[in-house]
């Protein structure tokens, strides 16, 4: 007959011997370091930068073109010089002066004498007939002088010197019934043409 066999363990404590000791328990296994981004964010982060500058960008241009169309219909009128204005009185002008008072409006009054000698006001333009330019009024030399290409004229305004082709352009000017001066910039007259001799280019003293 076949002897049983005996536990290992049975045998070893029969024996006297120590138990066998539990294995030790493995520590859990360390958590992986944290990764940066992934390629996925770092692109969503990126094109999603992208889209808010390109939104705001955006509104910016259409509010700036919504700006300028308000402001093109309401046109800032005063940038203009005005087409008439009032040069003061009759007296205050003196015999061969040149008054400079309404040269930023493009214009100077003056007290002088025509072809026929008689004692007339008139207001001259500021603009050189060559090309545009503002010349300047020199006491000294009782001259009209332009400094960009050196054209002269005379307190008549006819010129004499330089490239200037003809004589600067008169304004209409009248007389109010107290003696005020009014300068029409509107209406010009030349004085090739013979427009000088219409009676609304001077005032007759």
């Amino acid at each position: 007959m076949a002897e049983p066999q005996n536990n290992p363990s049975e045998t070893a404590v029969a024996a006297g011997a120590a138990p066998a000791k539990p294995a030790p328990v493995k520590p859990a296994p360390a958590k992986p370091a944290a990764q940066g981004p992934s390629r996925r964010g770092f692109l969503g982060a990126v094109f999603g930068s992208w889209f808010a500058v390109a939104w705001w960008t955006f509104a910016a241009s259409m509010a700036g073109m919504l700006l300028g169309t308000v402001r093109f219909l309401f046109p800032n009128v005063l940038s203009e010089p005005p087409s008439s204005f009032k040069a003061g009185d009759v007296s205050n002008y003196e015999p061969d002066k040149v008054d400079d008072r309404y040269k930023e409006v493009g214009a100077w009054v003056i007290r002088g004498k025509d072809e026929r000698n008689r004692d007339i006001i008139y207001a001259l333009s500021t603009t050189c007939t060559h090309l545009g330019c503002t010349p300047n009024w020199l006491e000294g030399e009782k001259k009209f002088k332009c400094p960009c290409h050196g054209s002269g004229f005379k307190i008549s305004g006819v010129n004499f010197e330089g490239p200037a082709p003809r004589p600067l352009e008169r304004y209409s000017i009248r007389k109010t019934d107290d003696g005020q001066i009014v300068v029409e910039k509107a209406r010009k007259f030349q004085k090739e043409l013979g427009q000088w001799d219409d009676p609304d280019s001077y005032i007759l003293l």
